[in-house]
């Protein structure tokens, strides 16, 4: 028995081969037609200009972000915030690197850039202009975070490589206006309003200075024991103690500061710009050396398919008990 299953096998295999040896010219025609035609194809993409190419090339550039997700609040610290960043699905326990994600896909940020580049005219889009260019947008336009490395990256692929350039950087600066306005940087906002309050402290100081320097030059010219000397000594105490109390406030702001800086300076930013994106002189796609194996090897698996079709339909013909099979169900 195992002799005759081998026997069968032999037969089969053999048969197989036969076919294939019977329609060798067709196979080898299909699959020489097919490659030269996928590299005469692949010529004139590379030829034509890459306006009207079918297949041109493509560049994408990438721009690299630091993000600290070790200091992210959780979702309960982050109160309203979480809640804006659960509704584009971020997880409860919300991070910086998940809002950033989900910044990308936001209408303000989308039309932002359709706006500034003139996408809609670009891109030629005649029906439903903002939800189209939003859409072709998405499709160019990805941000993808290595929670390893902490790194967000963004890229753009376009044929212009100049343009999609620009483009993720601009993005990226608009990524990093928003974080800005969502105020999530509180050492940052914090070091801001001291800045201000040194400033302000000091124009009070310069003034009560020179309003007390006004005082004491009235008192010097004043005529001995006038009536107003009085008023204006006790001005001049009030002034001093006031100066006083504004010198020691500012002491204390300016230590603030500078105990703020040191704190900020020994911390890792919560968003930093690690590299910003450069107009690429290497296409990143179409693999046109990938396109020829893909099709010439889908050449030749299509035409041995096709000639054990054809070998099968042969055989189905010459069978007179299969044909009448066929012609009855015709019937």
């Amino acid at each position: 028995m195992e002799e005759t299953r081998k026997e069968n096998d032999e037969i089969s295999l053999i048969d197989l081969f036969a076919v294939l040896w019977r329609r060798k010219v067709m196979i080898i025609v299909i699959t020489l037609s097919a490659m030269v035609g996928v590299v005469v194809f692949s010529i004139i993409t590379i030829v034509l200009p890459p306006e009207v190419s079918p297949l041109p090339d493509v560049f994408t550039p990438r721009a690299l972000m630091l993000i600290d997700d070790s200091s992210s609040p959780g979702a309960v610290q982050m109160g309203g915030l979480a809640a804006f960043a659960g509704l584009g699905g971020v997880r409860t326990g919300a991070t910086y690197s998940d809002l950033a994600v989900f910044l990308f896909g936001t209408h303000s940020l989308l039309d932002s850039v359709v706006d500034e580049f003139g996408l809609i005219e670009r891109f030629e889009i005649e029906r439903h202009p903002r939800a189209s260019s939003r859409a072709a947008l998405r499709r160019l336009l990805r941000a993808s975070f290595d929670e390893r490395s902490g790194v967000l990256t963004v890229s753009f692929t376009d044929r212009d490589p100049v343009f999609a350039r620009d483009v993720v950087n601009f993005t990226v600066g608009y990524l990093e206006n928003r974080f800005d306005s969502l105020g999530l940087d509180r050492n940052r906002i914090e070091l801001e309003n001291l800045e201000v309050n040194l400033v302000n402290v000091f124009q009070d100081i310069l003034r009560l200075e020179d309003e007390s320097r006004r005082l004491e030059q009235t008192v010097a010219f004043a005529p001995f024991g006038g009536s107003s000397l009085p008023a204006i000594t006790a001005d001049i105490n009030r002034i001093a103690m006031e100066l006083g109390a504004m010198r020691q406030v500012y002491t204390q702001l300016r230590v603030q500061n500078e105990m703020l800086k040191v704190t900020m300076a020994s911390e890792t930013p919560m968003f930093q710009v690690l590299e910003l994106a450069e107009a690429p002189d290497m296409k990143s796609s179409p693999s046109r050396g990938l396109i020829c194996i893909i099709v010439s090897l889908a050449a030749g698996f299509f035409s041995v398919f096709l000639a054990f079709a054809l070998n099968a339909i042969s055989n189905i013909r010459k069978d007179p008990e299969a044909m009448a099979k066929l012609r009855g169900v015709n019937v």
